[in-house]
Parts: C-alpha cells; sequence; structure tokens
C-alpha cells in the first residue's frame, strides 16, 4: 500500500472520532456553501456542489444538512467565505500543503502561524512548495457488489493511474485531467463513491525517525483540527514502523 493510502487510511479511523465533534460535517458544509454560492444551487448545473453532494452523501450527512446548506449559500444571508492555501515545514523538514475555507482569514493566519511556530515548523510563502506536489484525483469507493479486476479494467479504460484494494475498501487515483472521466464511468456502473476528491499527492516522500515522525503527525492533527481547515498534505513517509505506532493511539 502506498503512504498515501496509509495516510487516508489513518484518516479515516480518527476520522469516526471527528464525526462526533461535528468537524467532518463542518468541513463539507463549507464546501458546500461556497460551491453553491459560486456556481449555483443546482447540482446538474454546478459540477463542484454535485461533488461536494457526493462527499456528504459518502459522510452519511442527513439530506436535510445538505438541503439547508444549500438554501444558506444562495440565500440573501449567504456567508462569505475566502479559499486561501499556506505552505511550509513541519519539523524534520517535512513539506507541508494546507487547503483552508474561512470567514475571518485574519484569525487562520495567526492559527496556522502559532502551530507552525509551536512544533517548530517554518511557514513559507505560496508557491513555493507547489512543485513537490501533484494534484490527482482520488475516489474511495466500498469492494462490494462487482468483481474488482473487471472495474480495474474499467477505470483504466476511463484514465485511472493507479487501482488499490484495501479490505473492504478501493482507492483510485486518476490525472487531475481524467477526474470527471472516471467519476463518470462510476456512475455508469452504478457504484457512488463513498469520496470523490481532488488531492495534493507528494511526487517525492521522506522518512524520519519515530519520535520525529510522530511529532510531525502530531502538528498535522492540531491543524486539522481547526474549523478553517479543509485539508493538509504532507510527503511524510508512512513507514511500517510509524503505521504501527499509531495503530497503539
Amino acid at each position: 500500500m502506498s503512504g498515501h493510502s496509509k495516510w487516508s487510511t489513518i484518516k479515516r479511523k480518527k476520522g469516526a472520532a471527528d464525526a462526533k465533534r461535528g468537524k467532518i460535517f463542518t468541513k463539507i458544509i463549507k464546501e458546500i456553501i461556497i460551491a453553491a454560492r459560486e456556481g449555483g444551487g443546482e447540482p446538474d448545473t454546478n459540477a463542484r456542489l454535485r461533488l461536494a453532494i457526493q462527499n456528504a452523501k459518502g459522510a452519511n450527512m442527513p439530506k436535510e444538512n445538505i438541503e439547508r446548506a444549500i438554501k444558506k449559500a444562495v440565500g440573501a444571508d449567504a456567508e462569505t467565505f475566502i479559499e486561501t492555501t499556506f505552505e511550509g515545514y513541519a519539523p524534520g523538514g517535512i513539506a507541508v500543503f494546507i487547503d483552508c475555507l474561512t470567514d475571518n482569514n485574519n484569525r487562520t493566519v495567526a492559527s496556522v502561524r502559532a502551530a507552525f511556530n509551536k512544533y517548530g515548523g517554518n511557514l513559507g510563502t505560496n508557491g513555493s512548495l507547489s512543485f513537490l506536489f501533484d494534484r490527482k484525483g482520488i475516489f474511495t469507493i466500498k469492494n462490494e457488489g462487482f468483481s474488482p479486476e473487471d472495474l480495474e479494467l474499467e477505470m483504466i479504460d476511463a484514465g485511472s493511474e493507479d487501482f488499490e484494494i484495501e479490505g473492504e475498501r478501493i482507492t483510485i487515483t486518476c490525472a487531475i485531467e481524467d477526474f470527471g472521466n472516471v467519476n463518470r464511468k462510476l456512475n455508469e456502473l452504478g457504484i457512488e463513491p463513498e469520496e470523490a476528491r481532488l488531492e495534493r499527492i507528494p511526487n517525492d516522500t521522506k522518512t524520519l525517525d519515530l519520535e520525529t515522525a510522530k511529532k510531525v503527525l502530531r502538528f498535522i492533527e492540531i491543524v486539522e483540527d481547526d474549523d478553517d481547515i479543509q485539508n493538509v498534505y504532507h510527503n511524510l513517509e508512512m513507514t511500517d514502523e510509524l503505521e504501527e505506532e499509531l495503530a497503539k493511539d
């Protein structure tokens, strides 16, 4: 399993606890709001909104929550969110790329800067680390009701670059240009992804000693726990030793 998939698995496991605190729903609702505000409240004509709704369903968000978020976005009292990013280095020289949706940029800047300072990282300038990450489409689906071998062939035809089976889940990776093709093919096959998203995948990873790696992950968790943060990407290599250590927590 790739380092990226290992990290995704770890995030899914801890995501159950996050959901209880409303963290996952908060992030998805923000994405729905900004998608509807920018492209309108009709998912049939708004690809970004359609994707956000798809992810909301994958997270088992109630239908009324989704509808409420759309109405909130297109109403007269619609909230205004700013999309912004941060780039920098975590402990051990690990590259970190942060995506945010915030209604108060000063608050978000202060929070992110404080996290970097607390854990001995360095906040850089925008664009300084983007070359270390490639934008990829990532689909997560349940491994049930179909032949994985046949599905893999269908996904290759649609443009997938990687097809990983991990127990009850399958992760499909594709180039950003093929995101729509893969999504349409899954729809044609009657397969609804648990998640369909664009991610920044590191083109190279870095291995650290166990203690430094755990410090990096504590830093990442602190940043992710901020309601203004949508996604945190990094190039830390998820070694077997690190994965075993995290499983104890």
